[in-house]
């Protein structure tokens, strides 16, 4: 195993995660477990689910926790390579049914969040823009307002999509998309190092 994803920090606050995370791990151990990755050279990402309960400074404490381990990683380790920040997705889940907890994230917000994301970690070279939570022209915006990621197809997504997420994509509308905001899309692999477009991605769909 050489890369780790990043997924399931949520918020790394405590007290948000013992309401909207229960039986998952706390935020420090969240921490510990990238840590512990970095020291053995594997890659990881990291992520942040927000827009229910939490509170903006909370929001800054999950950016300040993130830059301080990617600080700590040794030098031959590529630590975070990628922060990927996305609303929370609230159709048909408990947060919603049982307490009314609704995603307040205005498109906006979100692309203020990249822009902030930027600014806080200047340690984590990639950020990436959510389309399939917040939909094609607002990631195109958010690539002006410092992501450098559009993200990619999926062939199989279970979590966003189950709790509303309607958007999809295409690899050759991911292309497309990219080059209407006025960039030029690279395909990647998950070190963030770039390779040739594979003739048949330009058939693919995401396949739910």
């Amino acid at each position: 195993m050489d890369s780790l994803p990043g997924a399931g920090a949520e918020i790394l606050n405590d007290r948000v995660r013992r309401m909207i995370s229960k039986g998952k791990c706390s935020g420090r151990e969240w921490l510990d477990v990238m840590r512990a990755a970095h020291k053995l050279g594997i890659t990881t990402s990291a992520t942040m689910m927000f827009g229910h309960i939490e509170t903006i400074d909370e929001r800054f404490e999950h950016l300040v926790w993130l830059r301080q381990v990617q600080s700590e990683k040794p030098a031959t380790s590529k630590g975070f390579v990628a922060f990927i920040p996305w609303p929370f997705q609230d159709e048909g889940t408990l947060l919603q049914r049982v307490k009314g907890i609704r995603n307040n994230v205005t498109a906006d917000e979100y692309i203020r969040m990249i822009a902030l994301s930027r600014i806080m970690l200047p340690n984590i070279d990639n950020i990436q823009a959510s389309w399939l939570t917040v939909g094609k022209s607002v990631a195109q915006v958010c690539l002006h307002s410092g992501a450098n990621d559009f993200g990619s197809i999926m062939i199989e997504e279970n979590v966003v999509s189950a709790a509303g997420a309607p958007h999809r994509f295409t690899s050759q509308g991911i292309q497309d998309a990219i080059r209407e905001a006025g960039f030029e899309p690279k395909l990647r692999n998950q070190q963030y190092e770039y390779r040739e477009v594979p003739l048949i991605m330009e058939q693919q769909l995401i396949d739910y």
